[in-house]
């Protein structure tokens, strides 16, 4: 069940060392039909929103990690209020240190990925923020936080290097059509990806 009001208030905010403590995620979600041989980034997409207040930009949905929730949860829930996506929490991308505008509040954040399998129809924030789904290429042109940019370029690391993530965790989140070839993939549910089926003999011969 969804919460449909967002959180407010600063009573439970985490410190470290006087630096607010805020996460955040970086939705993403694979195209709807990829090559197998698709080994860029181009094969997936990120979710970025608008921000509360009018300005220059887009940036990924983050806020204040409080002590109540462990720092999953409140990626997740940030995920929710902000963009109405909810997903996979995986493993952290990092933390940055960086200051408001002002240069009077002091922030430590933490970034994840967040694997979308469901997008809301209404959500806490639907009505003061817009979300848009686009290219990696776009998102690197248009979201106006510095560590944020820095945060997706360690997430297109990670699911383009073979070496993290291979294609057989690819494979267990999208369903295979293989069309006779074994190349083109939809998503949907976890299935095998089956080899092209091998030649007749007779008609070989």
């Amino acid at each position: 069940m969804v919460v449909m009001v967002s959180r407010t208030g600063r009573h439970l905010q985490r410190y470290n060392k006087g630096r607010r403590q805020v996460v955040g995620c970086i939705p993403y979600r694979y195209k709807d039909i990829i090559d197998l041989s698709m080994g860029d980034e181009d094969a997936f997409e990120v979710l970025l929103i608008s921000p509360q207040r009018k300005g220059k930009g887009l940036l990924f949905p983050k806020g204040g990690w409080e002590k109540d929730e462990t720092i999953e949860d409140a990626a997740r829930r940030e995920t929710i209020e902000e963009a109405g996506v909810c997903g996979d929490v995986e493993g952290k991308l990092g933390i940055w240190y960086f200051e408001n505008k002002n240069g009077d509040t002091a922030y430590e954040g933490h970034m994840f990925p967040l694997f979308v399998t469901e997008e809301l129809d209404y959500w806490p924030e639907k009505d003061i923020r817009k979300r848009f789904w686009m290219s990696v290429r776009e998102a690197r042109k248009l979201c106006q936080n510095g560590w944020m940019k820095e945060a997706l370029e360690l997430l297109v690391s990670r699911l383009t290097s073979q070496s993290r993530r291979t294609k057989v965790d690819l494979f267990s989140r999208i369903n295979c059509s293989s069309g006779g070839h074994g190349t083109v993939l939809h998503l949907g549910c976890r299935a095998q990806v089956l080899a092209p089926p091998l030649p007749n003999p007779a008609e070989e011969a």
